[in-house]
């Protein structure tokens, strides 16, 4: 019986913690605002758990299996971040102070993608201007072959 009562117990307490908080307590629900920023709660969860018992035989009733226990859990949800998207720009807004390099590197890396895709578009674009300057230096370069004729 004390058995049961123990796996009972646990069973209760685990499915409590599992309606307490699932994967969306992690990463949260995107909230879009009024100029299409989207905006994703990111939060760092912590649990405890805790169980005990003991069967207590008594004087009256040797052979009956008598429990006594309890559970207990705990679950402490905290924001850490933001994940911001606001017209295909990606970044991490972290509440909490950078604890780490790797720490560091991470909450630089959208700022660092973005800082190389402007690099490449600036270098596209001076190439085209420069491939549209030539254009016209050969269109004038024939137009004034024509003339010459």
């Amino acid at each position: 019986m004390s058995e049961k009562s123990i796996e009972s117990m646990m069973g209760t307490t685990l499915d409590k913690i599992k309606e307490m908080a699932d994967v969306n307590t992690v990463v949260g629900d995107p909230i879009t605002t009024a100029d299409g920023t989207i905006i994703i709660p990111i939060s760092r969860v912590s649990y405890g758990f805790a169980s005990g018992g003991s069967d207590l035989p008594s004087k009256s009733q040797p052979n009956r299996e008598l429990f006594g226990g309890g559970a207990g859990a705990g679950i402490t949800i905290s924001p850490v971040a933001f994940l911001t998207i606001c017209e295909g720009n990606v970044r991490l807004l972290q509440l909490d102070p950078f604890n780490s390099s790797v720490d560091r590197i991470i909450g630089m890396a959208p700022g660092f993608m973005d800082a190389i895709t402007n690099l490449l578009n600036q270098n596209k674009k001076q190439k085209d201007a420069k491939k549209a300057a030539e254009a016209v230096e050969a269109a004038e370069a024939a137009k004034a072959e024509k003339a010459a004729e």
